[in-house]
């Protein structure tokens, strides 16, 4: 099987190193339970894919990603109003730890299959596993790579300080803050990621697209509750997210794989299966993070 390799931008900190090691799900997947049986035209299990590393599914778009660098201004400088504001922002965020939205932010700062595939299933209003909706399982775990990678060329430019550093602080995911202190923080790829996942299971599913927004949207700004990054990371990495997406959409085998997960969709939905753990993720979201609109 073909594989490729990170684009040579990327440095092997951070968001980069986390791309190529924690994908923990492979090419080959198992069929639709028997309470969502896939119709003859949609095969139960993905064509092979390249792959990162045996196991690991590339993304769709190699070396043909957005450039962040070009598309991005730069951080606003320290000084400026536009850094008052991040540091504004900065704290009002820190004064939700203790809640519940603290508790969904370190939940979301983790990017490992299973676990992220799960985020966006109450906004979707079906459950997204491996198991029961391979090809979107599949299509996440490509565009994943696809919107994190698209990231590098402003941070690796850039190198901007977390705030976590800045202000010798700490995160909601101490384990990672020794690679997020070489990894630069401008944009955010958490948020890149979030924000692809939450326009094209849109497109997907408009009928739920008012919740997949918001999701897509809680999904980025839980990193400034996280410490992780600030609040002009989290608004450029939406933007690096609309120039990945419109890049994927003239991918072949992007919008193949869109049609086959927006079938999956629809038999999970004909099929009443539900999304779990609904309850509490709506009660953390309703908690704002004072001051931002």
């Amino acid at each position: 099987m073909k594989r490729t390799q990170l684009p040579s931008a990327c440095t092997c900190s951070g968001l980069a190193l986390l791309l190529a090691a924690v994908l923990t799900g492979g090419c080959s997947t198992a069929p639709l339970t028997a309470d969502a049986p896939a119709p003859a035209k949609v095969p139960t299990t993905p064509a092979p894919v390249p792959e990162l590393r045996p196991g690991v599914p590339a993304g769709y778009l190699g070396h043909d990603l957005p450039d962040s660098l070009a598309l991005l201004p730069p951080p606003p400088a320290r000084g400026s109003a536009g850094f008052a504001q991040d540091q504004a922002v900065h704290r009002a965020a820190q004064r939700l730890r203790s809640t519940l939205r603290y508790a969904l932010a370190s939940a979301d700062a983790d990017l490992h299959f299973p676990h992220v595939a799960n985020t966006f299933s109450c906004a979707l209003g079906v459950p997204i596993s491996q198991q029961q909706s391979p090809h979107l399982y599949l299509l996440l775990q490509r565009t994943l790579v696809d919107a994190g990678l698209a990231t590098y060329g402003a941070k690796n430019h850039y190198k901007r300080t977390r705030p976590f550093v800045f202000y010798k602080e700490r995160t909601c995911a101490p384990a990672d803050e020794a690679e997020l202190r070489g990894d630069g923080s401008y944009p955010s790829g958490h948020t890149a990621i979030g924000w692809t996942w939450a326009l094209l299971l849109t497109e997907l599913s408009p009928g739920q697209a008012d919740a997949l927004l918001a999701r897509g949207r809680a999904f980025g700004e839980n990193r400034l509750i996280c410490n992780a990054h600030w609040q002009s990371d989290v608004l450029e990495g939406r933007a690096v997210a609309a120039g990945a997406l419109a890049k994927l959409h003239a991918n072949a085998d992007f919008n193949r794989d869109m049609a086959l997960a927006r079938t999956e969709i629809d038999i999970l939905r004909g099929s009443g299966a539900e999304a779990n753990g609904c309850d509490a993720e709506k009660e953390a979201l309703a908690i704002p993070i004072p001051g931002v609109q």
